[in-house]
Protein backbone atom coordinates (compact mmCIF):
# COMPACT_ATOMS: atom_id res chain seq x y z
CA UNK A 1 0.00 0.00 0.00
CA UNK A 2 3.19 2.32 0.68
CA UNK A 3 4.59 1.93 -3.01
CA UNK A 4 2.35 3.75 -4.60
CA UNK A 5 2.87 7.06 -2.77
CA UNK A 6 6.60 6.29 -3.47
CA UNK A 7 6.05 5.81 -6.77
CA UNK A 8 4.06 9.46 -7.11
CA UNK A 9 6.74 11.44 -5.08
CA UNK A 10 9.64 9.52 -6.73
CA UNK A 11 9.69 11.51 -10.10
CA UNK A 12 9.26 14.93 -8.50
CA UNK A 13 12.86 14.66 -6.31
CA UNK A 14 14.07 13.50 -9.34
CA UNK A 15 13.06 16.50 -11.18
CA UNK A 16 13.94 18.80 -8.03
CA UNK A 17 17.00 19.75 -9.54
CA UNK A 18 15.76 20.38 -12.87
CA UNK A 19 13.08 22.91 -11.66
CA UNK A 20 15.65 24.92 -9.63
CA UNK A 21 18.25 25.12 -12.44
CA UNK A 22 14.86 26.53 -14.92
CA UNK A 23 14.76 29.19 -12.09
CA UNK A 24 18.43 30.40 -12.16
CA UNK A 25 18.99 33.71 -13.89
CA UNK A 26 22.16 31.80 -15.27
CA UNK A 27 20.30 29.85 -17.22
CA UNK A 28 18.43 32.28 -19.14
CA UNK A 29 20.17 32.62 -22.56
CA UNK A 30 22.81 35.31 -23.18
CA UNK A 31 20.94 36.66 -25.75
CA UNK A 32 17.68 36.68 -24.11
CA UNK A 33 19.18 38.38 -20.85
CA UNK A 34 20.49 41.15 -22.62
CA UNK A 35 16.84 42.02 -24.05
CA UNK A 36 15.60 41.72 -20.74
CA UNK A 37 18.37 43.59 -18.59
CA UNK A 38 17.78 46.47 -21.48
CA UNK A 39 14.28 46.30 -20.84
CA UNK A 40 14.91 46.21 -17.18
CA UNK A 41 17.18 49.31 -17.72
CA UNK A 42 14.68 51.52 -19.10
CA UNK A 43 12.91 51.54 -15.98
CA UNK A 44 9.15 51.36 -18.07
CA UNK A 45 7.02 48.81 -16.65
CA UNK A 46 5.33 48.21 -19.88
CA UNK A 47 8.28 47.26 -21.98
CA UNK A 48 9.60 45.25 -19.24
CA UNK A 49 5.91 43.27 -19.20
CA UNK A 50 5.82 43.01 -22.78
CA UNK A 51 9.82 42.27 -23.55
CA UNK A 52 9.29 38.93 -20.61
CA UNK A 53 6.45 38.30 -22.23
CA UNK A 54 8.36 37.43 -25.61
CA UNK A 55 11.45 36.18 -23.77
CA UNK A 56 9.62 33.74 -22.30
CA UNK A 57 8.05 32.29 -25.34
CA UNK A 58 11.53 32.53 -27.22
CA UNK A 59 13.09 30.34 -23.80
CA UNK A 60 10.37 28.50 -22.48
CA UNK A 61 12.60 26.47 -20.99
CA UNK A 62 13.54 29.57 -18.51
CA UNK A 63 10.33 31.10 -18.33
CA UNK A 64 10.81 30.41 -14.03
CA UNK A 65 14.07 32.49 -14.18
CA UNK A 66 12.74 35.42 -16.49
CA UNK A 67 9.79 35.58 -13.64
CA UNK A 68 12.13 35.86 -11.12
CA UNK A 69 14.25 38.12 -12.71
CA UNK A 70 11.61 40.70 -13.32
CA UNK A 71 9.83 39.61 -9.49
CA UNK A 72 13.08 40.37 -8.13
CA UNK A 73 13.42 44.31 -9.95
CA UNK A 74 9.45 44.70 -9.32
CA UNK A 75 10.45 44.11 -4.99
CA UNK A 76 13.56 46.41 -5.51
CA UNK A 77 11.68 49.30 -7.49
CA UNK A 78 9.41 48.96 -4.48
CA UNK A 79 11.32 49.10 -1.61
CA UNK A 80 13.46 52.02 -2.90
CA UNK A 81 10.16 54.07 -3.51
CA UNK A 82 8.91 53.53 -0.30
CA UNK A 83 12.39 54.30 1.44
CA UNK A 84 12.12 57.49 -0.85
CA UNK A 85 8.54 58.43 0.61
CA UNK A 86 9.61 57.76 4.39
CA UNK A 87 13.16 59.69 3.99
CA UNK A 88 10.76 62.76 2.54
CA UNK A 89 10.63 66.08 3.73
CA UNK A 90 7.59 68.59 3.81
CA UNK A 91 8.60 70.16 0.34
CA UNK A 92 9.45 67.03 -1.36
CA UNK A 93 7.45 64.97 -3.26
CA UNK A 94 5.39 67.73 -5.20
CA UNK A 95 4.15 66.99 -8.36
CA UNK A 96 2.33 69.65 -10.17
CA UNK A 97 0.80 71.60 -13.41
CA UNK A 98 0.04 75.32 -14.59
CA UNK A 99 -2.59 75.75 -17.03
CA UNK A 100 -3.09 79.50 -18.49
CA UNK A 101 -5.66 79.59 -21.93
CA UNK A 102 -8.63 81.73 -23.80
CA UNK A 103 -12.16 79.91 -23.64
CA UNK A 104 -15.59 80.83 -24.80
CA UNK A 105 -18.41 81.29 -22.33
CA UNK A 106 -22.10 80.82 -23.05
CA UNK A 107 -25.10 81.08 -20.12
CA UNK A 108 -24.81 84.42 -17.75
CA UNK A 109 -21.99 85.50 -20.15
CA UNK A 110 -20.90 85.30 -23.44
CA UNK A 111 -17.42 86.69 -23.96
CA UNK A 112 -13.90 85.28 -24.77
CA UNK A 113 -10.85 86.07 -22.14
CA UNK A 114 -8.18 84.11 -20.43
CA UNK A 115 -8.48 81.54 -17.77
CA UNK A 116 -5.20 79.92 -15.40
CA UNK A 117 -5.21 77.37 -13.12
CA UNK A 118 -2.60 75.59 -10.96
CA UNK A 119 -2.51 71.76 -9.37
CA UNK A 120 -0.17 70.55 -7.05
CA UNK A 121 -0.36 67.50 -5.36
CA UNK A 122 2.20 64.96 -2.91
CA UNK A 123 1.76 61.79 -2.20
CA UNK A 124 3.35 59.83 0.90
CA UNK A 125 2.70 55.96 1.75
CA UNK A 126 -0.01 57.06 4.21
CA UNK A 127 -0.93 60.82 3.32
CA UNK A 128 -2.18 62.57 -0.19
CA UNK A 129 -2.19 65.89 -0.16
CA UNK A 130 -4.21 67.96 -3.41
CA UNK A 131 -4.19 71.77 -3.60
CA UNK A 132 -6.09 73.59 -6.68
CA UNK A 133 -5.71 77.61 -7.40
CA UNK A 134 -7.97 78.43 -10.31
CA UNK A 135 -9.36 82.07 -11.78
CA UNK A 136 -10.70 83.34 -15.21
CA UNK A 137 -11.18 87.16 -15.71
CA UNK A 138 -12.82 88.89 -18.55
CA UNK A 139 -13.06 92.52 -19.12
CA UNK A 140 -15.69 93.65 -22.23
CA UNK A 141 -15.18 97.13 -23.18
CA UNK A 142 -14.19 98.49 -19.89
CA UNK A 143 -16.73 96.39 -17.85
CA UNK A 144 -15.96 92.68 -15.50
CA UNK A 145 -17.91 90.24 -17.30
CA UNK A 146 -16.43 87.07 -15.83
CA UNK A 147 -15.19 86.94 -12.94
CA UNK A 148 -14.56 83.37 -10.92
CA UNK A 149 -12.12 82.57 -8.35
CA UNK A 150 -11.17 79.19 -6.58
CA UNK A 151 -9.06 78.01 -3.98
CA UNK A 152 -9.53 74.02 -2.68
CA UNK A 153 -7.28 71.91 -0.39
CA UNK A 154 -7.68 68.23 -0.08
CA UNK A 155 -5.95 65.61 2.27
CA UNK A 156 -6.35 62.17 2.07
CA UNK A 157 -5.16 59.26 4.96
CA UNK A 158 -5.21 55.85 2.94
CA UNK A 159 -6.20 53.38 5.46
CA UNK A 160 -5.44 50.61 2.92
CA UNK A 161 -4.89 50.00 -1.02
CA UNK A 162 -7.66 51.42 -2.23
CA UNK A 163 -9.73 52.85 0.59
CA UNK A 164 -9.18 56.25 1.96
CA UNK A 165 -10.42 59.31 4.58
CA UNK A 166 -10.45 62.74 3.05
CA UNK A 167 -11.24 66.15 4.16
CA UNK A 168 -12.18 68.81 1.56
CA UNK A 169 -12.36 72.68 2.35
CA UNK A 170 -12.93 75.05 -0.54
CA UNK A 171 -13.42 78.76 -1.48
CA UNK A 172 -15.40 79.92 -4.32
CA UNK A 173 -16.28 83.58 -5.47
CA UNK A 174 -18.68 83.99 -8.84
CA UNK A 175 -21.07 87.12 -8.71
CA UNK A 176 -21.69 86.21 -12.44
CA UNK A 177 -23.18 83.44 -11.36
CA UNK A 178 -24.89 84.87 -8.04
CA UNK A 179 -22.73 84.68 -5.13
CA UNK A 180 -19.76 86.82 -3.89
CA UNK A 181 -18.35 84.24 -0.98
CA UNK A 182 -19.06 80.68 -0.70
CA UNK A 183 -17.10 78.57 1.67
CA UNK A 184 -17.42 74.79 2.05
CA UNK A 185 -15.82 72.26 3.86
CA UNK A 186 -16.51 68.03 3.76
CA UNK A 187 -14.98 65.12 5.62
CA UNK A 188 -15.72 61.49 4.10
CA UNK A 189 -14.53 58.42 2.86
CA UNK A 190 -12.86 57.66 -0.40
CA UNK A 191 -12.03 54.42 -2.90
CA UNK A 192 -10.60 54.00 -5.66
CA UNK A 193 -12.91 51.69 -7.66
CA UNK A 194 -10.13 51.23 -10.57
CA UNK A 195 -6.47 51.70 -10.12
CA UNK A 196 -4.60 50.08 -12.87
CA UNK A 197 -1.63 51.34 -15.56
CA UNK A 198 -3.54 54.09 -17.72
CA UNK A 199 -6.65 54.24 -15.87
CA UNK A 200 -8.02 55.40 -12.25
CA UNK A 201 -11.57 56.21 -10.87
CA UNK A 202 -11.17 57.68 -7.25
CA UNK A 203 -15.28 57.80 -5.75
CA UNK A 204 -16.10 60.36 -2.35
CA UNK A 205 -19.25 60.71 -0.23
CA UNK A 206 -19.61 62.40 3.10
CA UNK A 207 -21.04 65.10 4.74
CA UNK A 208 -20.56 69.11 4.38
CA UNK A 209 -21.09 72.13 5.43
CA UNK A 210 -21.71 74.96 3.26
CA UNK A 211 -21.76 78.99 3.84
CA UNK A 212 -22.66 81.11 0.94
CA UNK A 213 -22.83 84.96 0.28
CA UNK A 214 -25.08 85.69 -2.91
CA UNK A 215 -25.48 88.97 -4.65
CA UNK A 216 -29.22 89.82 -3.49
CA UNK A 217 -27.59 90.04 0.26
CA UNK A 218 -29.03 86.80 1.14
CA UNK A 219 -26.88 84.32 3.34
CA UNK A 220 -27.32 80.44 3.57
CA UNK A 221 -25.56 78.34 5.78
CA UNK A 222 -26.81 74.40 5.87
CA UNK A 223 -25.33 70.90 6.38
CA UNK A 224 -24.99 69.25 2.95
CA UNK A 225 -24.20 65.90 1.37
CA UNK A 226 -20.73 65.99 -1.08
CA UNK A 227 -19.81 63.06 -3.71
CA UNK A 228 -16.95 63.40 -6.29
CA UNK A 229 -15.74 61.47 -9.14
CA UNK A 230 -12.09 61.67 -10.87
CA UNK A 231 -11.58 59.88 -13.18
CA UNK A 232 -8.37 59.74 -15.53
CA UNK A 233 -7.69 57.72 -18.79
CA UNK A 234 -4.83 57.60 -20.48
CA UNK A 235 -5.59 56.39 -24.28
CA UNK A 236 -1.87 56.45 -25.46
CA UNK A 237 1.73 57.57 -24.50
CA UNK A 238 0.54 60.77 -25.67
CA UNK A 239 -3.34 61.27 -25.16
CA UNK A 240 -5.16 61.31 -21.65
CA UNK A 241 -8.92 61.59 -20.94
CA UNK A 242 -9.92 62.85 -17.63
CA UNK A 243 -13.19 63.48 -16.48
CA UNK A 244 -13.87 65.24 -12.76
CA UNK A 245 -16.84 66.28 -11.20
CA UNK A 246 -18.48 67.14 -7.95
CA UNK A 247 -21.73 67.75 -6.51
CA UNK A 248 -23.21 69.46 -2.94
CA UNK A 249 -26.63 68.37 -2.43
CA UNK A 250 -28.95 70.35 0.06
CA UNK A 251 -32.09 71.45 1.05
CA UNK A 252 -31.90 75.05 -0.20
CA UNK A 253 -29.18 75.97 -3.31
CA UNK A 254 -28.04 72.65 -4.54
CA UNK A 255 -24.72 72.57 -6.68
CA UNK A 256 -23.32 70.34 -9.79
CA UNK A 257 -19.95 70.94 -11.19
CA UNK A 258 -18.09 68.75 -13.98
CA UNK A 259 -14.80 69.07 -16.36
CA UNK A 260 -14.04 66.88 -19.50
CA UNK A 261 -11.15 67.18 -20.60
CA UNK A 262 -8.38 66.20 -23.50
CA UNK A 263 -4.94 66.49 -23.23
CA UNK A 264 -2.32 66.22 -26.02
CA UNK A 265 1.20 65.65 -25.11
CA UNK A 266 2.89 68.13 -27.43
CA UNK A 267 6.75 68.48 -26.06
CA UNK A 268 8.79 67.61 -23.11
CA UNK A 269 6.42 68.92 -20.04
CA UNK A 270 4.23 71.30 -22.60
CA UNK A 271 0.62 69.55 -23.27
CA UNK A 272 -2.10 71.11 -25.61
CA UNK A 273 -5.79 70.74 -23.61
CA UNK A 274 -9.31 71.15 -24.50
CA UNK A 275 -12.09 70.90 -22.08
CA UNK A 276 -15.66 71.51 -21.36
CA UNK A 277 -16.43 72.50 -17.84
CA UNK A 278 -20.62 73.01 -16.60
CA UNK A 279 -21.43 74.05 -13.54
CA UNK A 280 -25.34 74.03 -11.95
CA UNK A 281 -27.18 75.84 -9.39
CA UNK A 282 -30.35 74.65 -8.39
CA UNK A 283 -31.34 77.84 -6.96
CA UNK A 284 -29.83 81.27 -7.95
CA UNK A 285 -30.78 84.37 -7.31
CA UNK A 286 -33.44 86.12 -9.58
CA UNK A 287 -32.44 87.49 -12.54
CA UNK A 288 -29.68 84.43 -13.23
CA UNK A 289 -29.28 81.67 -15.37
CA UNK A 290 -28.58 78.41 -13.06
CA UNK A 291 -26.08 76.82 -15.85
CA UNK A 292 -22.71 78.22 -16.96
CA UNK A 293 -21.18 76.45 -19.43
CA UNK A 294 -17.06 77.26 -20.95
CA UNK A 295 -14.90 75.36 -23.24
CA UNK A 296 -11.30 76.26 -22.58
CA UNK A 297 -8.26 75.55 -24.93
CA UNK A 298 -4.78 75.79 -23.02
CA UNK A 299 -1.52 75.15 -22.59
CA UNK A 300 -0.52 73.00 -19.52
CA UNK A 301 3.40 72.80 -17.96
CA UNK A 302 3.65 69.82 -16.33
CA UNK A 303 6.35 69.48 -13.37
Amino acid sequence: MRILPILTVAPLLLAAPLLLANADPAAIPPHVKAMLDAALASGNEAEVATIAKYARAAAPDTADAIVAVVDAWHAERLAKRQEKLRQAGVFDLWKGRAEIGGYFTTGNTENIGISGALDLQRETLRWRHKIRLAADYQESLGLVSREHYLAAYEPNFKFGNRGYVYGATQYESDRFLGYTDRYSASLGAGYSAIKRPGMTLDVELGPAYRHTNFTDATVESSIAARGSIDFDWKLSSAISLSQDASAYIQHFNSSITGTTALNAKLIGPLAAKLSYSVQYESMPPIGRVGTDTTSRASLVYSF
